[in-house]
């Protein structure tokens, strides 16, 4: 049972359309550069906020110095960043770096040839590589897909693990063995350990498994196999990085699974990001073809248009119909292909895994970033099924497929400002430019950084000994229990190197502008600390993507000084304190289903008193005198939801609702909004 007889396994799955690999695999690479570069380079949040970060940590050990320095983020798997920032920090150009992340990002497209060349039901070589061809044009259509080309973000290198895995899998099925079920065993495992989203694919690959033609007897023993042989492959990779979080947090999988750990670091309730999950059974049902609709927040933040599924789903009705049709002798119907001699079993096994990677993906995350390897599995499925939909003559498939694709090109073709986030042109500089000044560069400090937008990536460009916390973000950290102690202790460390950095070109005074002062001494009150306004240094980012904090691809970072003693004049006041915890400790109440995990903890930012909540993006608040809610991910809101006197006395009657999609969260008081 070895890796060799994996690949002989395969070579016979692919069969003489393994003739015309080479050139695919070819066209496919520069496809996928023309493609990337076409775009331009695209600097993501996360890039800024944790990609960078995590490959840092994974070559450095950031233990001692950071904590939460990119919020939850900060203690994902960061091997699957590691190539990214090795790449950055030999200062490569962008372009350089550009070219080997597409390279290595093509592979899924030769993948994705391989299973449709597998599934096929023709049996003439030509018509299995056509067939592989259709299946990498149909991958192409992915909008998401399109997104990582070329990018930081690790969602494609261990998607295309687990289409390896899938792949060899397949080959068991078409000829049943051993080897190829350990070895794709392995690289699903591996695949889940790197980026814990992937252990769905892996669940649902146990269906090929299932489907090996053996006696149940063996089948139970290829089962065995598959389950210990991926068991071993992620605790081998998992453990390294498991075992430095056991060791400071007790959880081995921190921040995911507290609930049962029960890290004093973290929440216990469950996390689980209703981004883009269906909200009803009717949703769920409709997603594929409510993923035709160009707009954003469907299954993706960007306009994501994409009839891929749409197209599967009903090429299966169709052929479910042709089947009724003859099996019932109503009339005449298309005649059925030459088929392979391994018959349509492959493709029906491949089907059925697809239908519960599927389920399980909209019951998790609706993300089409976590259904990458999915999304390949779909186009190699939608080109196998087209032969088996229009007959054995080659010209009707051919047209259909050429139809579909074209199509599915001008339905991208006419969305595509949603394939980068933030494109900025490629050129032979650094992927980044920052400008640091003397001062900050000369001797480490501990960076308390505020905003959603951790900055972590600084951490790359600052003294190694420097130390950040996202204190105020995504995930806000307060003075009291396991969290307050940690960060007490890194400030009498650092103390008196102590500084805050948040986005902005200067610290202002005026509350209309930010950043401001009061906002940041607010924010740091929580503490004992405030700021030094005489002390602030700008930090320079270019490259960095026209995003809102980004302009003409210019990031502007402040860096100040901090002084011991909480700023009286701009912290929270004790009893408007109470009040807003009441009235949000209410809100709550009446919302459980879209204000969760709870209790968050109460922040005092720019004179309002809020709440994040983790697992719908919500921010819930009381200011000048109203309580109110929005989504800044989605754009919804703020809705206005009363006045706070009307809260403190008793609750008013609120509605709550819920959709996947652009109008992801709304909270509506009866009656006509008031604003």
């Amino acid at each position: 049972m070895s890796f060799a007889r994996a690949a002989r396994a395969l070579r016979r799955l692919s069969g003489p359309a393994g003739l015309y690999r080479a050139p695919v695999y070819t066209a496919c690479t520069v496809a996928a550069l023309v493609i990337t570069f076409g775009l331009g380079k695209d600097l993501t949040w996360d890039t800024l906020h944790y990609h960078l970060y995590a490959g840092l940590c994974a070559l450095h050990d950031r233990f001692a110095q950071d904590y939460f320095a990119a919020g939850p983020q900060a203690y994902l798997n960061p091997w699957p960043y590691a190539p990214f920032y090795a790449l950055v920090a030999a200062g490569l150009s962008s372009v350089a770096i550009g070219v080997l992340l597409t390279v290595a990002g093509s592979g899924a497209l030769w993948l994705t040839y391989e299973l449709a060349a597998a599934v096929s039901p023709l049996a003439e070589p030509r018509g299995r590589a056509a067939l592989g061809v259709v299946a990498v044009a149909l991958a192409l259509l992915n909008p998401v897909l399109l997104q990582e080309l070329g990018s930081a973000a690790a969602d494609l290198s261990t998607a295309e693990l687990a289409l390896a895995g899938w792949l060899l899998l397949l080959a068991a099925v078409r000829t049943p063995h051993l080897a190829p079920v350990l070895a794709g065993a392995v690289l699903l495992g591996a695949a889940s350990a790197l980026k814990l989203s992937n252990a769905l694919h892996a669940l649902a690959a146990g269906v090929l498994v299932l489907l090996v033609p053996v006696p149940w007897r063996a089948r139970l023993r290829y089962a065995g196999v598959y389950a210990l042989g991926g068991g071993a492959a992620f605790a081998l990779i998992a453990a390294p990085w498991s075992i430095r979080l056991a060791q400071l947090f007790g959880n081995p999988f921190f921040p995911f699974f507290n609930g049962l750990f029960r890290s004093p670091d973290f929440i216990t309730q469950p996390l689980r990001q209703l981004r883009f999950i269906p909200a009803s059974l009717s949703e769920a049902l409709w997603r594929p073809f409510a993923m035709l609709d160009p707009t954003p927040m469907v299954h993706n933040e960007l306009r994501a248009p994409d009839g891929r599924y749409a197209l599967l789903l009903l090429l299966a009705a169709a052929l479910l119909g042709l089947s009724l049709w003859r099996r019932l002798g109503w009339g005449r119907s298309p005649a059925a292909p030459s088929v392979t001699a391994g018959g349509l079993r492959p493709l029906a096994a491949l089907g059925a895994a697809f239908a519960l990677d599927w389920m399980l993906w909209l019951w998790t995350s609706g993300n089409s970033r976590y259904f990458l390897s999915g999304s390949c599995v779909a186009a190699a499925l939608a080109a196998a099924l087209m032969p088996l939909v229009t007959g054995r003559q080659p010209g009707r498939w051919a047209t259909l497929a050429a139809v579909a694709v074209a199509l599915g090109t001008i339905h991208l073709a006419m969305n595509a400002t949603g394939l980068r986030w933030s494109a900025v042109p490629w050129d032979r500089s650094p992927w980044l430019r920052v400008e640091v000044p003397p001062r900050l560069a000369a001797a480490p400090a501990l960076y308390l950084s505020i905003g959603a937008n951790s900055n972590a990536f600084l951490a790359a460009y600052l003294p190694g000994g420097s130390g950040f916390v996202n204190f105020t973000g995504a995930y806000p950290l307060g003075p009291a229990g396991a969290s307050g102690a940690r960060v007490a202790a890194l400030i009498r460390r650092f103390a008196p190197h102590l500084r805050m950095l948040v986005a902005g070109e200067r610290l202002y005074t005026d509350l209309k502008q930010i950043p401001n002062l009061p906002d940041v001494d607010g924010a740091l009150a929580r503490f004992g600390l405030r700021a030094d306004a005489a002390d602030c240094a700008r930090i320079t980012v270019r490259g960095s993507g026209p995003d809102a904090q980004a302009a003409r691809g210019v990031l502007h970072l402040v860096s100040c000084g901090l002084l011991p003693g909480a700023a009286p004049e701009y912290g929270p006041d004790p009893a408007a304190e109470r009040a807003a915890e009441l009235i949000l400790d209410r809100l709550e109440a009446a919302c459980p289903l879209l204000l969760e995990p709870r209790p968050p903890l109460t922040e005092y930012r720019n004179r309002r008193y809020q709440r994040v909540y983790l697992n719908t993006d919500l921010y819930g608040w009381v200011s000048r005198g109203y309580v109110k809610i929005a989504n800044p991910v989605s754009g919804d809101g703020p809705f206005f939801l009363g006045p706070e006197e009307e809260w403190l006395r008793a609750p008013p009657p609120v509605v709550c609702s819920r959709r996947a999609g652009h109008d992801f969260a709304r909270v509506l008081l009866p009656g006509p909004q008031r604003r």
